[in-house]
């Protein structure tokens, strides 16, 4: 697969940190077909959980989310990179970025095990159009 960057916007929400919390937001998309980019929760505190929501429709999260009452902060922006594993592959994109003097203050991977690799890539809203445009997208 070629190196594929997205842009991808993304929300967040705080939840309680107990048992079945993610479960319920995920399940509720599922019935309601808001298909998923990207996921992840982290913790936010003693008692709370940070959960970060990277829909495939934007559009259609934040109707549903307004007509449930669900309090989302975004949207945010994010690149998604996608491509083949392989040694360097991280670096390369990183090494794109840092000639165009953009810095990364997060980001979060996985190999797919079948030889592919999804990242995203959190910087700056005053450094995204230059990251953007380092990264081709």
């Amino acid at each position: 697969m070629p190196l594929i960057v997205r842009r991808a916007a993304y929300f967040q929400a705080t939840v309680r940190d107990q048992p079945g919390e993610a479960y319920k937001l995920l399940s509720q998309f599922v019935d309601l077909g808001i298909n998923l980019l990207a996921f992840t929760a982290v913790p936010a505190g003693p008692s709370s959980t940070q959960l970060t929501i990277f829909p495939e429709d934007s559009e259609m999260l934040l109707n549903i989310a307004k007509q449930a009452g669900l309090g989302l902060d975004g949207p945010n922006s994010a690149l998604l990179v996608q491509g083949d594993d392989r040694l360097g592959a991280l670096a390369d994109v990183h090494a794109k970025l840092f000639e165009a003097n953009v810095n990364v203050y997060a980001s979060s991977g996985v190999t797919d095990g079948r030889g592919g690799y999804g990242y995203v890539l959190y910087v700056k809203p005053d450094e995204f159009e230059r990251a953007a445009a380092a990264l081709r997208v």
